[in-house]
């Protein structure tokens, strides 16, 4: 039989106690944080977006069916600083977990996409992404006719509560 004995200063004993605690709070909280958040993990910034076959992969992770190739590509600047006219899109957005004003001033792409699949079988519904960098940094589904936007996460039944209505 073999014993190790140790003498190991309070202060330190106290210190290895709160640090492994601290750990183990710390992989608790990610857990639940990634349990929690994998419903809003689609939703929230995604890096790695590169080429049309990743935006169409993003898309159809969320539950949409899409044209093969976008209708629209086109460059936009977002504003240096927002005025009050896009509270509410800016609220759409961060309601996704994306932030819109951390790209004041930047150049972005946005492919728009036709959605074939809408819950309510509506034609001329879109899906458009905004990327930075290869990074998805917004996005929206709209009607073309202009009748309502709401966020990329897809409703069951029709556009969700909470859909701008234009």
């Amino acid at each position: 039989m073999l014993i190790i004995t140790a003498r190991i200063p309070k202060r330190r004993l106290i210190a290895g106690t709160a640090a492994a605690l601290f750990c183990l709070m710390a992989a608790i909280a990610g857990t639940a944080m990634h349990l929690s958040g994998q419903a809003a993990a689609a939703s929230a910034e995604v890096k790695g977006i590169r080429g049309n076959d990743k935006r169409v992969e993003y898309l159809e992770g969320l539950g949409w069916q899409v044209s093969e190739q976008p209708i629209a590509t086109e460059e936009l600047l977002i504003p240096e600083t927002f005025d009050d006219s896009y509270a509410g899109y800016l609220a759409l957005q961060k309601g996704q977990g994306f932030d819109l004003t951390r790209y004041c001033g930047e150049r972005v792409k946005r492919y728009t996409y036709e959605i074939t699949n809408y819950p309510t079988g509506e034609a001329g519904v879109q899906a458009a992404l905004l990327i930075y960098k290869g990074r998805i940094i917004g996005g929206q589904v709209q009607a073309a006719d202009g009748n309502f936007l709401h966020g990329l996460s897809r409703p069951e039944g029709g556009a969700p509560a909470g859909a701008l209505m234009v």
